[in-house]
């Protein structure tokens, strides 16, 4: 194991941390496609993002059943966390379902705002229970 590689709880604990991620899906004959996406974590869990039936990135993560997310810290001690694992499809998706979702990055009364312009009837949660981790945290080489 590196010195600057994270343990278990340190990259859970990262991961539930507030950032937007970096979505990646497989597609044939060209590089991944990678976007960035609010997601939602919390320790021990699932990785959950909500997006619409038939985007680019839902018809990629359908067709190879997978996807990875990194999350990382953009300034001084650099440290980042990078998932991948088989997803799962929630069809029936309520207001409900994505509302913790949207409350990590907006305060509440944005986050109804929100979720009342931006929700509809082709909203899909994702979900994936993370199989492999990368981690590094340049923090530990501090000190």
């Amino acid at each position: 194991m590196s010195s600057t590689t994270m343990s278990v709880e340190e990259r859970e604990r990262f991961l539930a941390d507030l950032h937007v991620g970096v979505i990646a899906a497989e597609r044939d004959g060209r590089a991944p496609l990678a976007v960035p996406i609010w997601y939602h974590y919390s320790p021990g869990g699932e990785v959950m993002v909500w997006t619409e039936n038939g985007t680019v990135k839902e018809r990629l993560i359908r067709a190879s059943g997978r996807f990875s997310l990194c999350a990382q810290q953009e300034e001084p001690p650099y440290r980042y966390v990078s998932v991948e694992g088989p997803a799962t499809f929630q069809e029936s998706v309520t207001p409900d379902d994505i509302r913790p979702l949207v409350r990590r990055y907006l305060p509440e009364k944005e986050a109804e705002k929100f979720i009342a312009d931006s929700f509809n009837d082709r909203a899909v949660v994702i979900r994936m229970r993370p199989e492999q981790w990368f981690t590094v945290d340049y923090g530990k080489l501090e000190g």
